[in-house]
């Protein structure tokens, strides 16, 4: 069975990649040709917003995500707005006050940039192929763990606020609360979602909340562990003040145009980047004016008018780690109605499986899986669906992503053809022979057109992507060594 990235079912379509696969294909997707290509027009126009990443101050991420590597990773990425990152820790604020300046000399209202001394230096660290004009706007997640209706709550929530004295205020009063915002830069509040986004409200109302990747099984609004079955459970009265989504690494906007609750929010996509070199794995395309504000950008999110918010920029689902169901301890990787089948019982010690998003979509969806087409709602936007630059060259070369000789390759084609979400999304294959050889452009062609495989992720542990076929490569090295010694 042959999936696209609609999750269309194509029986019909055989591609000769899938056929080669080495992968076990009970748990590969191989998608057609027909997927969907967000349209080339406004390309010099649009912005692309990475909204939600951390800062060093959040446990479990790289030293390396300070100001300065966002800022030069961001250009290496093609990245136009970045977010800041765990807004409300101390420190970190400080440290945001000492290195950064409103934008467009004032006139970016509540977007930053950093001071013009500091850009100087880093910039001699990026290729000049990739520089651009990088803001910053003040955002943070937040983690709720708190009981309601008889159940322990576990839910994350995105920030976004307009400037850094709202930011203050916000801290300020978190801090009489009781709160600890010091430990970590990813705060655990023991308030409800609800009370929380009072909160916010009540301090400014330019600043706005939108629920963290939704579907995600441990912590999230929608999550199968510990999360609601519908918007207004976690925000009661006030979900009228919810206008967006990020829907995750595991579900792509197709999945959630199946809930019609979800018609009127926006969707948006970011990477939740925990180091500089994850940033944009998932971005938000917007159109705004010049110089772009904190107001606009909100107006996009909000209003979510196609002349604004373009569209995202996706994981394929079924690499994200939470997309199947599973027991990673087991390896054991299910899908939905094989979890159903054996009753939601891991088949080799008996406990029970993590229920990924798949899973959980088909419990909330009301509207059918179609073979055909999925269902478009009002605010649907164009998505490419890509996969990051390095697992590209990482499986054309038959090596790790970390790996000498693909990071190599992967900063000459920074350097000679530009930055990684243009090689991605629109390098011609003329740009392209710059610094890549005829495999890794067929490998980048191919997923641009959808023409991959992927072991789908389960229970934490990523899916896997398949490109290039063990033979296609053996013949690159065969054909290397032919004109070295032949």
């Amino acid at each position: 069975m042959f999936v696209d990235y609609h999750g269309r079912r194509d029986r019909k379509r055989r591609s000769s990649l899938v056929k080669s696969a080495v992968l076990p294909r009970r748990f590969t997707r191989s998608y057609s040709l027909r997927q969907r290509r967000s349209p080339v027009y406004r390309l010099g126009m649009e912005l692309l917003c990475d909204l939600h990443v951390h800062s060093r101050f959040s446990r479990a991420v790289s030293a390396d995500m300070d100001l300065g590597h966002m800022y030069q990773w961001a250009q290496r990425k093609g990245i136009d707005v970045v977010a800041t990152g765990d807004v409300l820790h101390p420190a970190w604020r400080a440290e945001m006050r000492q290195q950064l300046v409103p934008a467009d000399d004032g006139r970016g209202e509540g977007l930053y940039e950093l001071r013009p001394e500091l850009r100087e230096s880093l910039d001699e660290a990026v290729p000049r192929s990739c520089r651009r004009r990088v803001r910053f706007i003040l955002a943070g997640e937040i983690s709720h763990i708190f009981k309601k209706d008889g159940a322990v709550r576990k839910v994350h929530n995105l920030i976004l606020l307009p400037s850094l004295d709202c930011g203050d205020q916000v801290a300020e009063r978190l801090l009489r609360l009781g709160y600890n915002l010091h430990s970590d830069g990813r705060p655990i509040l023991g308030m409800p979602c609800r009370d929380f986004l009072e909160l916010l409200l009540s301090t400014d109302s330019r600043a706005y909340l939108v629920p963290a990747h939704i579907w995600t099984p441990h912590f999230s609004v929608f999550g199968s562990l510990s999360g609601f079955d519908r918007l207004s459970d976690c925000f009661g009265d006030l979900t009228r003040h919810i206008f967006a989504l990020e829907t995750g690494l595991s579900s792509d906007p197709a999945m959630n145009w199946r809930l019609s609750a979800l018609d009127d929010l926006t969707l948006i996509s970011s990477s939740d980047a925990h180091s500089p070199q994850k940033l944009g794995r998932e971005l938000t395309r917007l159109c705004l004016g010049n110089p772009p504000t904190f107001a606009a950008l909100r107006r996009a999110l909000e209003y979510c008018s196609p002349d604004e918010f373009l569209g995202t920029v996706e994981f394929f689902p079924e690499e994200g780690k939470y997309h199947l169901d599973g027991h990673r301890d087991c390896g054991v990787r299910l899908e939905p109605s094989e979890r159903a089948r054996l009753s939601g019982q891991c088949p080799r010690c008996g406990k029970p499986v993590t229920v990924g998003v798949l899973s959980r979509v088909e419990t909330l969806a009301d509207r059918p899986f179609s073979p055909e087409a999925a269902f478009r709602p009002p605010r649907a936007r164009p998505y490419d669906s890509l996969v990051p630059l390095t697992e590209v060259v990482a499986d054309v070369l038959g090596r790790t992503v970390a790996s000498d000789a693909v990071q190599r390759l992967y900063f000459r084609l920074l350097d000679q053809v530009g930055p990684e979400l243009h090689i991605l999304r629109s390098a011609t294959p003329d740009e392209l022979r710059r610094a890549a050889d005829p495999l890794l452009i067929e490998a980048l062609l191919r997923m641009r057109r959808g023409e991959l495989r992927i072991v789908a992720g389960f229970d934490g542990e990523y899916g896997r992507v398949g490109l290039v076929t063990e033979s296609e490569r053996d013949h690159k090295g065969a054909s290397l060594q032919m004109g070295l010694f032949g």
